[in-house]
């Protein structure tokens, strides 16, 4: 069985539990070493996300805020909203593994791995939410993500744009939404605080892993690592170093990024 063919498969499952059957099936003969690479094979165009077909994908804007974490519909739309996140990453990790071919096996080992660990992501926070009585699309949701992944088909800006930049923000997001839940010390929230501490920890890991593959594909052409960073993440995010970002310095520092590009991105004159 190749392993292109087998995984473009699982990648374009729409139902998630059909594509997490699917995955671990993938996985198990992949670790057995049951799988060929034919780097001829050329993925496929993705259109629209595996869950175009039902959920209600609205722009963010559209989107409400999330002001009240202490009822249980805001509970349910936080841990749907994270949800999500968790669900669109799976997909962003299927497509690295899938994307790039002719790569040392550690690269697709990574990316496999960050699949595993986001889809146990999912289901752990599919779970709290159906304690609530919810389910995934309760509630709009956006694409942004997928789009970050159709506007870079190249393997250098997919490192930097995706687990670099997309990833790497949610190092910061995540401990704010921690110390909101703190605020109510209610049984169901030491739940999701439980949950959150395993996804920012693993999360520190998925962004180093893109870090590595950044710089291994910064040294392919022989680019500078901060300067082709800044440049890539405004050209698909324009305004993303414009703007002051509140950023997570111990995370991030953690995960490979250097001090002066934390500084250009806080706009602070100091690394802490």
């Amino acid at each position: 069985m190749d392993y292109f063919f087998m995984l473009e498969e699982v990648l374009l499952t729409k139902r998630p539990e059909e594509k997490i059957e699917k995955f671990n099936i993938f996985y198990e003969k992949f670790l057995n070493n049951e799988l060929q690479f034919n780097n001829e094979h050329i993925a496929c165009e993705l259109i629209e996300p595996s869950y175009e077909s039902y959920l209600d994908i609205v722009k963010p804007t559209a989107l409400p805020k999330i002001k009240n974490f202490n009822t249980d519909e805001g509970k349910k739309y936080l841990l749907h909203t994270i949800l999500h996140i968790e669900y669109s990453a799976i997909d962003l990790a299927l497509d690295a593994a899938l994307r790039f071919k002719n790569k040392p096996d550690q690269y697709y080992k990574d990316w496999l791995e960050v699949a595993d660990d986001e889809i146990r992501h999912f289901l752990m926070l599919e779970e709290l939410l159906g304690e609530l009585g919810g389910k995934y699309g309760d509630f709009q949701v956006h694409k942004n993500l997928f789009e970050a992944m159709q506007e870079t088909p190249e393997f250098l800006r997919r490192m930097a744009a995706v687990p670099r930049y997309l990833e790497a923000n949610g190092l910061d997001q995540n401990p704010k939404i921690m110390e909101k839940l703190k605020s109510n010390n209610d049984p169901f929230n030491r739940k999701i605080l439980k949950a959150l501490e395993i996804i920012l920890e693993e999360e520190v890991d998925h962004v180093t892993k893109g870090d590595v593959w950044y710089k291994y594909a910064c040294d392919l052409e022989n680019l500078p690592y901060d300067s082709t960073y800044l440049e890539i993440i405004e050209d698909v995010f324009p305004g993303s170093t414009k703007r002051k970002m509140d950023l997570n310095f111990e995370a991030r520092k953690k995960a490979g990024f250097s001090c002066d590009v934390l500084k250009v991105l806080s706009k602070k004159s100091d690394c802490v």
